[in-house]
């Protein structure tokens, strides 16, 4: 019995890694010339062409992006104007989360900058 457990504790703890970041807490925060709406035509389409399925809700001032997730957290991307351009908020929530290589949703959030 105690040979079942330490793996199944290992696999459980393994998949909440991903999930360390707490939902108000972005995983990265980056400053960009263009203003939210010019963010959001540049980065929704990138999200598009990598599968992912966004949906985009905006403000006066801000505009959200959400890419659902099935098996984690969604991936929430925020752009705020700013003094001169915006500010973007990743929230980026995948599983097994890795800070060596950037997920495709980080990847186009930066491209876009």
């Amino acid at each position: 019995m105690r040979n079942l457990f330490l793996p199944a504790l290992a696999v459980a703890a393994l998949s909440l890694v991903g999930c360390t970041s707490t939902p108000n807490n972005p995983t990265m925060t980056l400053q960009t010339s263009k203003t939210p709406a010019q963010y959001a035509d540049c980065v929704v389409p990138k999200l598009q062409g990598s599968a992912m399925a966004p949906t985009v809700s905006q403000t006066q001032r801000s505009y959200r992006i959400v890419v659902p997730s099935k098996i984690s957290a969604d991936n929430v991307l925020e752009a705020y104007k700013a003094g001169t351009g915006g500010k973007v908020f990743i929230y980026d929530r995948h599983l097994l989360a890795s800070n060596l290589v950037p997920s495709n949703f980080e990847r186009a959030a930066q491209d876009c900058i």
